[in-house]
């Protein structure tokens, strides 16, 4: 029998313009994440899974308002959506753990993305910084602040709202912006 995926929307704050993307912290954000984090002053803190000890969400919420949804290693956070869908003026943002296959969206996240009518689809769980457009909607995932998996960057996105949206990686052990590789 599979598992009922648990969905939830919520709003962020009015005026909010800046978006802190974390994901796959594993219990152990890199020390200079909350520090870099309390630098930039997000509006609102968005983590797309795999916490870990649910104690990190505390340390987040000291720092901005806090949007979190499960991960596949978060079996202990039963009042935590798999699913988030997320509203701010125009912009509707739908945030799950498992998004992607490589560069590409899975076929039932695009469905729900264009179902919810939403722009922009915010992931994790591969670890990998990505920013792209598939089947017509912005794909984001922030890449891994927590432990180093293989040789990937230990990074947090940010998103910028205004006319335009602006997507970013940032470096949590330099606190410079990220780039791939050339």
């Amino acid at each position: 029998m599979a598992t009922r995926l648990v969905q939830k929307t919520a709003t962020l704050p009015d005026g909010a313009t800046r978006l802190a993307v974390v994901a796959d912290t594993h219990s152990q954000p890199h020390a200079d994440t909350l520090a870099l984090l309390a630098a930039w002053k997000p509006d609102a803190i968005l983590h797309a899974g795999d916490i870990g000890d649910l104690g990190v969400l505390d340390d987040l919420a000291a720092i901005a308002p806090l949007f979190a949804i499960r991960g596949n290693i978060d079996t202990k956070a039963h009042d935590l959506p798999d699913i988030l869908v997320i509203d701010h003026g125009a912009l509707r943002i739908v945030m799950v753990h498992i998004g992607v296959y490589g560069p590409k969206l899975r076929a039932e996240v695009a469905k729900l993305a264009r179902h919810e009518r939403a722009q922009l689809v915010v992931c994790g769980h591969s670890h990998v910084p990505f920013i792209g457009v598939d089947r017509g909607l912005t794909v984001f995932n922030p890449g891994s602040c927590g432990p180093r998996r293989f040789t990937l960057p230990i990074v947090f996105g940010t998103i910028v709202l205004g006319p335009r949206i602006q997507l970013a990686h940032v470096s949590c052990e330099t606190g410079a912006a990220w780039q791939p590789p050339a």
